[in-house]
């Protein structure tokens, strides 16, 4: 588990990710923890939570722009 200043945290959001992809992120506020960030994985599987019907109709990134043909038939 890693600790980070929410000053550090602002200056580099970029690497907090990086490091939250792998395991939680605590950041401090005056020496004193205020949040913790996490991956979505790692906290679907803390809180039990699975994807919602939402996330699994969502169309993968570059999908929106594709050109759909139509159906053979009717």
């Amino acid at each position: 588990m890693k600790v980070i200043t929410s000053r550090e945290f602002n200056q580099d959001v970029s690497a907090a990710k990086r490091v939250a992809r792998t395991e939680p992120l605590f950041v401090t506020d005056r020496g004193r923890p205020t949040h913790v960030l996490m991956s979505i994985d790692q906290f679907r599987a803390l809180t039990g939570q699975r994807e919602s019907i939402v996330d699994l109709l969502a169309l993968p990134a570059g999908i929106a722009d594709a050109a759909l043909a139509p159906p053979e038939r009717w």
